[in-house]
Formats: C-alpha cells, structure tokens, sequence
C-alpha cells in the first residue's frame, strides 16, 4: 500500500469562520461539498466539517483520513495486518474510499482518486 498524505479532521459549529481562517493559514482556497447533512471545505490538508451532531458524532470515530494509491489494495494490506474494514470501498464522486478499524482500535478513512466509470 502506497500512502500518499493525510488529510486533518476538523469539526466546527461555524463552517464559514473557519474556512477563513484556514484559507488565510495555508494560504489555500477553499474545495466545498456536501453529503448527507454535512458541509465540508478542504483547505490544504484540512478537511473542516460542519452539520447535524447525529452525522459529526459518527465522523467523529475517524481520526484521519489517508490518501492511497489504490484502496482495492489498501483494503488488501489492512485485512493482513489484522484491521477489519468497516465500510467499502465504495466510489464516490472524487474516487473510492474505505472505513478501517485497526486492530488498535484507531479508525481511517484511506481514499484514492481513480474515479471509476458509472455502471449500466
């Protein structure tokens, strides 16, 4: 498994505010999005989420996220090593991605980029 970076986790009551200041930290503009509930601005190597306490209380269990190569083969290399992938992978629209509980009791998210083409 090839690790690429890591992403930070960052959870706010006031989205707007703190993509200010990140934008100004890192001197990066901000990428939007949103899903299910939550809206999310990456800046650099933060990704700031807002929302309903439901849906941050459940990312809240994921202390970071990798970037990978590949998660078919990340997925692969966590299962050996005794870690249970909770979730994927699965694509989405900015690549695959997968939940992984790891035999320490840590959970990643590992994300790629290969967008795969939609099925018929």
């Amino acid at each position: 498994m090839e690790i690429l970076g890591t992403t930070l986790r960052i959870y706010v009551d006031d989205l707007d505010r703190a993509v200010a200041f990140y934008e100004r930290l890192t001197g990066t503009p901000a990428l939007r999005s949103e899903r299910g509930g939550v809206s999310a601005a990456a800046v650099g190597c933060f990704l700031i989420m807002s929302g309903p306490a439901a849906e941050i209380d459940v990312l809240r269990r994921v202390t970071a996220t990798i970037a990978v190569k590949d998660v078919a083969d990340a997925a692969a290399t966590l299962t050996e090593g005794g870690a249970q992938v909770l979730v994927g992978p699965v694509s989405t629209p900015g690549g695959r991605n997968l939940i992984a509980l790891h035999p320490d009791g840590a959970v990643f998210e590992y994300v790629d980029r290969t967008v795969e083409a939609p099925r018929p």
